[in-house]
């Protein structure tokens, strides 16, 4: 496997030396405060990455207002209780996308936060206790518990909400091929095992986190 100085040199030919790339790697916005996220953002952050998917980000973006309004804020404990029969008007609403299993998926996710919340306080609480070195656990938990939550659908939530997390976008595969780390799209449980051991050991020689070697290795391909 490729050391992190190899991999950093490389993006740095690509983009004009090492003090260019250093400021693109430092200007990254810093990890928050996981444990004062609200429980309405998370569940709203969730929706709006699964509607995303598959979908053209700026026609969620200009409806949201609607999504707000047709989901109560994204209070949870109201999603939670939405009934069948709601559900059904909601593919209905022209203020938002008439997707039916994503609709549904608002419930689902709600009743998900809140089992979270009794158990931990708050999901951004339970994030915030997650180890750092086990995000393939965690995509693990939001695709076995969450709706419609894995694969890049739930690594874009949970960067979009301020955990530490890689995204393997085509770039970042095409490098983690190249470094030796696996020989095609990470998928199986041993290949994103494989994934999350070259990000821990590449943190530990760089100091860096994990969402900026991610960007890296992105810069380092395209």
């Amino acid at each position: 496997m490729q050391h992190f100085d190899e991999i950093f040199q490389r993006a740095a030919n690509r983009k004009g030396g090492d003090k260019v790339l250093r400021g693109l790697l430092d200007s990254m916005p810093t990890g928050r405060d996981l444990r004062l996220i609200s429980d309405a953002e998370v569940l709203a952050e969730m929706t709006a990455c699964i509607f995303r998917a598959g979908f053209v980000w700026k026609v969620i973006t200009a409806k949201w207002p609607g999504f707000e309004q047709a989901f109560h804020q994204f209070d949870v404990t109201r999603c939670a209780m939405l009934s069948d029969e709601e559900l059904e008007a909601l593919q209905r609403n022209t203020d938002i996308v008439r997707h039916g299993t994503k609709i549904a998926s608002v419930r689902h996710n709600a009743l998900y936060v809140l089992d979270i919340r009794a158990e931990f306080g708050s999901f951004g609480a339970f994030l915030a206790q997650w180890p750092a070195e086990d995000f393939v656990g965690l995509w693990n938990h939001l695709k076995k518990h969450g709706s419609r939550l894995g694969g890049q659908t739930g690594r874009y939530c949970l960067r979009f909400l301020g955990y530490d997390t890689p995204i393997l976008s085509r770039d970042v595969v095409a490098a983690l091929i190249l470094a030796g780390v696996v020989d095609k799209e990470p998928t199986s449980q041993k290949d994103l095992l494989a994934t999350q051991e070259a990000f821990n050991e590449w943190s530990a020689q760089s100091g860096r986190s994990r969402s900026q070697i991610s960007r890296l290795l992105a810069l380092s391909i395209g």
